[in-house]
């Protein structure tokens, strides 16, 4: 994080305020969620990129079924990890799939740089080296909110190693800043996410992710998140956080879309109402962002090899909030693709 930083939030505490990140609350982990228990063995794949020497963290869990020779790469969301694809990877593993859940660059189990170029392109070559190093060739990919953007990238970047593609509830389907939604700084970003609480990611959680609803279930990821946003390293999260919405408004893949080469199953929970920056949007322009019940069916007619599944009522998370419905939908539409 920036020298310059470091002194404004020492300014801060000296000045008696009481950032978010001070609550007592909950558990608190380390930058890289040191403390977090993860439900599959975490490995480290360590590389050089962007002249750093960095490490992204990764379950690699075989098929506990009958193997149908086939590799799944769950890429994870901006405000997911690797953990929160624990159902998924259960039922992927359990139908025959090796699946690897890697945590990117600037999340979770993995580095986070003081400095670095955040592109999807670049997520997607870390993703590539991570895969070649498994001695994977070929991949379905399931990408789901952020990760969907990023998987999409992957594909345009690497059609003859992409199988197939699944999108869960991507974000990106639509260009907000084009649509008139306000640009947030980095430095902006940053503020912000120094004031990320447990209640404040449990109340748009429960409004967002599951449409209003709320099981006891959610609360671990709620505490995953706040833990690591108020732990030791959380000036380091919360830059890497920024840099990494900057990359999300500024780098839209919504006008690649119609270049997808791989068959595509699109998965969407149709009450979902995410849209980055809305909350800076003027009313005008809010009213008419994160209608997933459109954006589905419009970038349905985008992909040349596109197949729908919506799960009406469902919000951004459909894989964990109907667990069983989603993944039933999920492997009757890869078997098919």
């Amino acid at each position: 994080m920036p020298l310059l930083r470091t002194f404004c939030l020492a300014g801060l505490l000296a000045a008696g305020a009481a950032p978010a990140f001070a609550a007592t609350e909950g558990p608190s982990y380390g930058p890289e969620l040191q403390g977090f228990q993860y439900p599959y063995p975490v490995q480290h794949f360590r590389f050089q990129s962007q002249g750093k020497s960095l490490h992204m963290g990764y379950m690699d869990i075989p098929a506990s079924g009958t193997a149908n020779g086939r590799s799944v790469v769950l890429l994870h969301g901006k405000n997911f990890c690797g953990a929160t694809w624990e159902g998924s990877i259960k039922a992927l593993s359990d139908a025959g799939y090796r699946v690897i859940a890697p945590d990117q660059i600037g999340f979770c189990t993995s580095s986070k740089p003081d400095s670095y170029q955040y592109s999807f392109q670049q997520l997607a070559i870390n993703t590539h080296q991570l895969l070649e190093k498994l001695g994977i060739q070929k991949v379905t990919l399931l990408g789901h909110s952020t990760g969907g953007m990023l998987a999409t990238r992957y594909a345009l970047l690497y059609p003859e190693q992409t199988e197939q593609l699944a999108l869960v509830n991507p974000i990106g389907l639509e260009d907000w800043k084009a649509l008139g939604v306000p640009y947030r700084s980095v430095d902006q970003w940053y503020e912000r996410e120094l004031q990320v609480s447990a209640d404040g990611i449990r109340s748009y959680e429960r409004d967002t992710y599951y449409a209003g609803h709320w099981k006891p279930e959610y609360e671990r990821w709620v505490q995953m998140l706040a833990g690591m946003n108020k732990g030791p390293g959380h000036t380091q999260v919360a830059w890497n956080s920024a840099l990494i919405y900057d990359m999300i408004f500024t780098q839209p893949v919504y006008y690649e879309f119609k270049d997808l080469q791989v068959p595509t199953l699109l998965l969407i929970g149709t009450s979902d109402t995410t849209a980055i920056g809305k909350d800076l949007a003027p009313p005008a322009v809010k009213a008419k962002i994160g209608h997933y019940a459109v954006l589905g069916k419009q970038v349905a007619k985008l992909i040349p090899r596109a197949t729908l599944v919506e799960f009406p009522g469902l919000g951004h998370a459909p894989q964990m909030e109907e667990p069983a419905q989603f993944h039933k939908a999920l492997l009757q539409g890869l078997d098919h693709l």
